[in-house]
């Protein structure tokens, strides 16, 4: 409901106005028409039906003009509809999966926490398609890009280490990505590529397939997993359980830089979860989709029931005024 008119309300300050308006009238110079020794014998005269509808006149008269101001206020009801067109961006996350992914320098463990970071990140997107990869020695498309965000997310929540044999082969994660994008014509064409070693696998050079990533005018935005010097990583001993030992963090910082250079993207290291978690906010901030929208407003009005009653409450009140109490409001 919304009003087309909101300030004929002002009026409905003219209401106590008029009730003390007419407290004043009615005792201002009251003179006695019959003049009585005692009033106790009439005590007990019963007024008839005339006397009681009396207040009713005023009241009436109030209830009239409180209806015929919400009239003029014009009350609607407001129907709208919204067109949105948008130009989606393609977008590939691409994540390492190679065992020293549980690595817990990065709470709970680096794997886990680039899957949880990357759901909120598919959740902030709007009309992109996105689409999942996977690699260690070799790679995989796990979900190619869709707008089926639901299923992007259930299929993200089943990537796990033992999917394809160990190793680090950053080229080849490069590259299948960048063939689920070569044919998009999306307007941007974006690849997230993370990992948290060097590369040790793979037919294809990193660098390489950077080169062809950008002839397919795709950008690359790459993120290093890990913090610096050490990190604990566990290790399941048959015997006394599961122990800890630090092994050395070793990302190849110089060849992501020169992979996302040559694309147009950017580099981030990501060494704990709120600065991982910064990371994805800024990608999102980067790849921004531009929506229209075309907004239609209809207007119904709803004043007629309003103003109906006003005008037969009024007539009410002046046929009880006139013809049934004969007592008229304003005295001369």
């Amino acid at each position: 409901m919304s009003w087309a008119n909101p300030e004929f309300f002002l009026l409905l300050l003219l209401l106590p106005i008029f009730g003390a308006y007419l407290l004043w009238s009615h005792f201002k110079n009251r003179t006695a028409s019959l003049v009585f020794s005692s009033l106790s014998n009439l005590e007990s005269v019963e007024g008839n039906y005339r006397t009681r509808l009396v207040w009713m006149t005023p009241l009436l008269y109030a209830s009239a003009f409180s209806l015929f101001i919400i009239a003029m206020a014009r009350p609607q009801i407001q129907n709208t509809t919204v067109e949105q067109s948008a130009e989606g961006i393609d977008i590939v996350i691409s994540i390492d999966i190679s065992s020293s992914m549980l690595a817990e320098d990065i709470t709970p463990n680096r794997l886990i926490a680039a899957k949880e970071l990357a759901a909120e990140f598919i959740d902030r997107r709007i009309s992109d398609r996105i689409g999942i990869n996977v690699f260690a020695r070799e790679s995989f498309t796990v979900v190619p890009p869709t707008l089926d965000y639901r299923l992007v997310k259930d299929l993200l929540e089943t990537v796990d280490l033992g999917m394809v044999r160990d190793g680090t082969a950053i080229g080849m994660g490069i590259a299948t990505s960048a063939n689920r994008l070569r044919d998009s014509r999306a307007e941007s064409k974006v690849i997230i590529l993370l990992t948290d070693g060097m590369n040790n696998a793979g037919e294809i050079d990193p660098v390489t397939a950077g080169e062809i990533a950008a002839s397919f005018g795709i950008r690359i935005y790459t993120i290093g997993v890990g913090t610096r010097g050490t990190a604990p990583y566990p290790i399941d001993d048959p015997i006394f359980g599961r122990r800890y030992q630090n092994v050395p963090v070793e990302i190849d910082e110089e060849m992501l830089q020169q992979i996302a250079g040559l694309t147009g993207g950017q580099y981030w290291r990501a060494t704990d979860t709120e600065v991982f978690r910064e990371i994805y906010q800024k990608i999102d901030e980067l790849e921004r989709t531009e929506i229209e929208e075309i907004i239609y407003i209809d207007y119904k009005d709803k004043y007629p029931p309003y103003l109906l009653s006003g005008i037969v409450i009024f007539i009410i009140a002046f046929v009880n005024e006139r013809f049934i109490t004969r007592s008229p409001l304003f005295h001369p």
